[in-house]
């Protein structure tokens, strides 16, 4: 059986996707040098280790509403799922290095989301996890097939500031707010009725309001 390792070199953003997209480079290598592969169905699931960084007192603030209060931070902050990504390894020998596409959202239901726009600077600290399928011929040139070991992993620390300049380039100065549909009928309601033209003059009066009444 092949025995693979992975390393991430390098992320960064698509520039030209229709969605945001972040391309990490990921050497696949065997072994042996001289080992053959003929294509990985490769699957990957990302993880975030929020336990592996420090945080200041402005990040902590921001992610309140995620993992609580600091002094309870000993018991909410766990190994989070961010995402799943695959890609097809082409064939190789010795190593290569591949491009895997990792989908990213602006959606703020989203804790992933939440984590990311909480953090001020520095590095998201991450843990790759394998699995696939390794396609390769024997010694007498036939087929077959092999599986990646579940414990294959690759730990990477994206920095905060390429996460930020992907969501700037996708949604410049914009962020992206999913209400019920209730409560947006409502505010499509209060937005007529008081003849708002548009939607920020709608949140900046309704925010100038509830300060008022807080004097």
């Amino acid at each position: 059986m092949h025995d693979l390792t992975f390393t991430v070199e390098h992320a960064a953003p698509l520039p030209y996707a229709a969605a945001p997209l972040l391309a990490f480079q990921l050497r696949v290598a065997c072994a042996e040098a001289e080992e053959q592969i003929a294509s990985i169905a490769l699957h990957c699931q990302i993880q975030l280790e929020v336990t592996r960084r420090h945080y200041s007192a402005t990040e902590e603030e921001r992610l309140l509403g995620l993992f609580g209060k600091p002094e309870r931070w000993n018991q909410t902050l766990r190994t989070m799922l961010w995402t799943h990504a695959s890609v097809t390894v082409p064939s190789f020998t010795g190593s290569t290095v591949v491009d895997l596409p990792v989908p990213c959202t602006y959606d703020f239901n989203v804790a992933s989301t939440k984590y990311f726009y909480g953090l001020e600077e520095g590095e998201i600290p991450l843990c790759l996890l394998f699995s696939g399928t390794i396609f390769y011929r024997d010694a007498q040139g036939a087929m077959r097939i092999g599986q990646i070991p579940w414990e294959k992993e690759a730990n990477f620390r994206l920095p905060i500031a390429v996460w930020r300049a992907m969501m700037d380039h996708y949604y410049p100065n914009t962020a992206w707010l999913d209400l019920p549909q209730d409560l947006f009928d409502r505010l499509y309601e209060y937005k007529s009725r008081n003849g708002i033209p548009t939607w920020e003059q709608v949140i900046a009066r309704l925010l100038a309001e509830a300060e008022a009444m807080q004097r």
